[in-house]
């Protein structure tokens, strides 16, 4: 029973990060339809970023206000980042699919050579912060602190973003431009501006996603291909563009991979993506997402 429920904590832990990942990347396919293959290079960036923060301040901050300033600080980092980029995909939007993938495939290169010269290529720990935390008994068996915390940060995430796109004016604006960018332009709406927002939004949640996994595994090179090849997974099982969608795919793959690795580690992802292969068939746009429809 406890080796049970340690497994299921294991998953939520997996699925509140391949959430505010996969969240992030169907909200900018939402409201931009653009893949952003740059999107696993921007979690890769803020876990870079709180390793080298927390280094940096670790000996002289409390672990719990350490934590409070710095996730929120490297998921800004990220956003700034963010909006520096849109402008130069702004020329694509009208443009075929595989010109959006080429550039931003483009954007994952450069910014993976842009943390190997800051960095260099050894692998940043913020393991101090993971241990601060210590442990708690659960069943009889020890199970980090910092984990939950992570999970019921997740939980936090999506309410807020869920509140954000469906009870604010600004997740109005949101949705008016992703249904009908052209209209919501003619009725007065700053699209370039919505373009903007909600794609800093977008790597802002991938940029927290990698500062609250980063005192867990670390940051090191390449970790942003396989967060984007899992957070993919959950976008086309949950449908890309449906944040409810994301959620109920980040689960999923939290459940199913924590299983595998457990039971049947070396089929890990051939049976993440079995599962993806059989919604596709099923039911094309994911089992939250609407058919596809051009923009007018």
């Amino acid at each position: 029973m406890d080796v049970l429920v340690i497994q299921l904590l294991n998953a939520l832990l997996y699925a509140a990060v391949f959430f505010l990942i996969a969240g992030g990347l169907s909200l900018i396919y939402g409201v931009m339809r653009i893949v952003n293959l740059a999107h696993g290079s921007l979690y890769a960036l803020g876990a870079y970023v709180m390793a080298w923060m927390v280094g940096s301040l670790a000996v002289r901050v409390p672990a719990p206000t350490l934590l409070l300033a710095l996730v929120p600080l490297a998921g800004a980092l990220v956003a700034g980042v963010g909006a520096v980029i849109e402008p130069m995909l702004r020329p694509l939007y009208q443009r075929a699919e595989e010109y959006q993938l080429l550039m931003t495939f483009g954007l994952l290169l450069l910014l993976e050579d842009l943390m190997r010269f800051l960095w260099g290529p050894t692998p940043l720990s913020a393991g101090t912060l993971w241990a601060a935390f210590g442990p708690v008994t659960i069943f009889g068996s020890p199970y980090p602190k910092y984990n939950l915390l992570v999970i019921v940060f997740g939980l936090i995430m999506a309410t807020l973003l869920w509140a954000i796109v469906y009870r604010t004016r600004f997740g109005v604006l949101l949705r008016a431009t992703s249904q009908n960018m052209r209209m919501a332009a003619a009725l007065g709406i700053d699209v370039r501006s919505v373009y903007v927002q909600a794609f800093s939004l977008g790597c802002f949640m991938a940029g927290l996603a990698g500062a609250v996994i980063v005192p867990i595994q670390g940051a090191v090179l390449g970790m942003g291909v396989e967060a984007l090849i899992l957070a993919f997974v959950a976008v086309v099982i949950g449908g890309l563009g449906s944040l409810e969608g994301a959620l109920v795919g980040a689960v999923i793959v939290g459940l199913v991979r924590t299983a595998a690795i457990q039971y049947f580690p070396e089929l890990e992802l051939a049976i993440l993506y079995l599962i993806a292969a059989v919604v596709l068939i099923v039911r094309p746009s994911g089992l939250f997402g609407a058919p596809e429809a051009r923009r007018a």
